[in-house]
């Protein structure tokens, strides 16, 4: 992939299913002064997309994450436990997102959501068995037809007659409703980090890795800010927040039953991208941690024609079928984003290790500001994302824990089991 295809790869799935299924969820929250919430995600994506793209350089592999923190931390198990909940996360998202689009298709055809679901996961597996190559392109077509949603409702936004002039920094729950927005919205952000994960299927990656990841985070924030600042000048944000499709609401009250209908098509683009990607980032993730030892040996195998890890593919479609038997998209998202953050502050983190455990390996992309070795940007990183997994509740914490005391017994388990044999 070169840099166009990289950075629609990551749009495409930024631009998926969170910005159509949560923004009604903000708005409760935040009120008209949700773009700020936006703006904060940005911020937050940005620092992580920074650091992503100085490590991507140094360590263009398969599993990125788990590569970088186990060469930072000098520890297969630390490395191995932030694979092992960047894998879990991929499937859940990828399940979930699939019973997203299965609720917008049962509004045209009459078909069980979990069957609708299992389809699509099935339909985008054997995809992703076909290669990247095709994965990217049909990726790139789905992002395009979610931007032109997108695009509707912005254009909606500066051409509606509003009643009444809207107080863009009207904060209904104060400072604490804008706070946990930008948490939940998060979820919207969730995307760009996977294009470190198909980096041994980049051009050129030392240059085209940064520049595809910074250029997705800068044009995901700016269709969100202008698409949260268009929707509650059309719907206000108490409607907003009562919808369950609410981009579409937004599209009827501006064109009509007609609009609605067309977002909800787009939608189904939207959901259908982001599933797409969770399975190829997730089937590399497996394909990579198996090369390296971690998990066995059997996902990591390619097949001999389409040249993908194949066995990891069909390991991800059957997880994610499991997952989408079960799952809340409002739930599950915060699960989600809370083994994110965790994610996204390990990797800040391994920035700031690696400039003195390496300190003498050429870094072709370096995160900008720096005292000396030390780099400040991925330390305001850290703090923030520090600061949003204490945010969230009790059960919602328990959940992510689970998710990684599951992967201690597994390593510990197979780690036994080689030593044995």
């Amino acid at each position: 992939m070169g840099l166009f295809q990289l950075t629609m790869y990551g749009v495409g799935l930024t631009l998926g299913a969170g910005i159509y299924v949560l923004i009604g969820e903000a708005s409760g929250f935040a009120g008209n002064s949700m773009w700020i919430s936006f703006g904060l995600g940005a911020i937050v994506a940005m620092f992580a997309g920074l650091s992503y793209s100085e490590l991507a350089v140094l360590f263009p592999k398969a599993a990125a994450e788990y590569v970088f923190v186990k060469n930072a931390f000098k520890s297969g198990f630390v490395g191995f436990l932030v694979g092992w909940l960047t894998v879990i996360t991929s499937m859940i998202v990828g399940a979930t997102v699939a019973l997203g689009f299965g609720g917008y298709f049962a509004q045209f055809l009459d078909i069980p959501i979990i069957i609708s679901a299992i389809l699509l996961l099935a339909a985008l597996s054997l995809v992703n068995f076909i290669g990247i190559r095709h994965s990217a392109w049909m990726n790139t077509v789905f992002a395009f037809v979610t931007i032109a949603g997108l695009g509707i409702i912005v254009f909606l936004g500066f051409t509606f007659e509003s009643v009444e002039p809207v107080d863009y920094f009207d904060m209904p729950n104060g400072i604490t409703g804008l706070m946990f927005a930008f948490v939940l919205i998060f979820f919207a952000f969730i995307g760009f980090e996977d294009m470190a994960n198909v980096a041994e299927e980049v051009k050129r990656p030392k240059k085209t890795l940064p520049r595809a990841i910074i250029l997705s985070v800068l044009i995901t924030v700016t269709i969100y800010i202008l698409v949260s600042l268009s929707s509650v000048r059309i719907l206000n944000w108490e409607e907003l927040s009562q919808s369950a499709a609410p981009l579409a609401d937004v599209a009827a009250k501006g064109l009509g039953l007609e609009g609605g209908i067309i977002l909800s098509v787009i939608a189904l683009f939207a959901t259908a991208s982001t599933v797409l990607i969770t399975l190829v980032a997730g089937a590399r993730i497996l394909y990579g941690m198996a090369k390296d030892g971690s998990l066995p040996s059997l996902f990591g195998r390619i097949h001999s024609k389409t040249g993908t890890p194949w066995i990891a593919a069909i390991g991800i479609f059957i997880t994610s079928v499991a997952f989408a038997l079960i799952g809340d998209i409002v739930i599950v998202a915060n699960i989600v984003v809370f083994a994110i953050v965790i994610t996204f502050a390990m990797v800040n983190l391994s920035v700031i290790l690696l400039r003195y455990v390496r300190p003498d390996v050429e870094r072709p992309f370096k995160v900008p500001l720096n005292v000396g070795k030390f780099p400040i940007l991925p330390l305001f990183g850290f703090v923030m994302t520090v600061y949003m997994a204490m945010q969230f509740e009790l059960e919602i914490i328990l959940a992510g824990l689970g998710i990684l005391g599951t992967g201690c017994i597994f390593y510990l388990l197979y780690n036994k089991r080689k030593i044995k044999s």
